[in-house]
C-alpha cells in the first residue's frame, strides 16, 4: 500500500469511528431520556451526524466511483428528511400531548408570549380599523 491509500484508510476509518461514537450517543438520548421531545431530539441529531459521518468515511474508503455518487445522494437525502421529518413530529407531539406544560419548562413561556403577541395583533388590528373609519 502507498502513502495515499494509507491516508484514505485512516482517515476513512476516523471518519466510521466519529459515527459509530455518534449513533452510540444517540441511542443513549433516545433510551434514557425521560421525555418524548429530547427523545427526538437526540435521534434527529445523531441521524443527521451519526450517519452522514459513516458514509463519508465510507465514500473515502470506496474511492471515485458510481457508488460513491449514490452514498452522497443518500447523505444529501437525510440532511434534508430528517430534520424535516422530526420537525413534524415534535410540532404532533406538542399540539396532542395534554401534558406538555409539566414536561417542559419553556413551555409555560411560550404560552405567556403567545398571549402576548396575540393581544398586540387584537391592538393592531383595532388601530387599523380605527385608522380605516377616521
Amino acid at each position: 500500500m502507498n502513502a495515499v491509500e494509507w491516508i484514505r484508510f485512516i482517515v476513512g476509518s476516523i471518519l466510521l469511528v466519529i459515527g459509530m461514537v455518534i449513533l452510540f450517543t444517540e441511542v443513549f438520548g433516545v433510551f434514557h431520556f425521560k421525555y418524548v421531545l429530547n427523545r427526538m431530539h437526540a435521534a434527529a441529531m445523531g441521524d443527521t451526524l451519526g450517519i452522514g459521518s459513516c458514509l463519508i468515511g465510507l465514500m473515502i474508503f470506496s474511492g471515485l466511483n458510481f457508488t460513491t455518487l449514490k452514498m452522497f445522494f443518500v447523505i444529501v437525502f437525510l440532511w434534508f428528511a430528517s430534520p424535516v421529518s422530526s420537525h413534524v413530529l415534535s410540532r404532533l407531539e406538542a399540539a396532542t400531548n395534554e401534558e406538555l406544560n409539566t414536561q417542559c419548562e419553556i413551555y409555560k413561556d411560550v404560552k405567556i408570549l403567545e398571549r402576548e403577541l396575540a393581544a398586540k395583533r387584537e391592538e393592531e388590528n383595532s388601530r387599523e380599523k380605527e385608522d380605516r373609519l377616521s
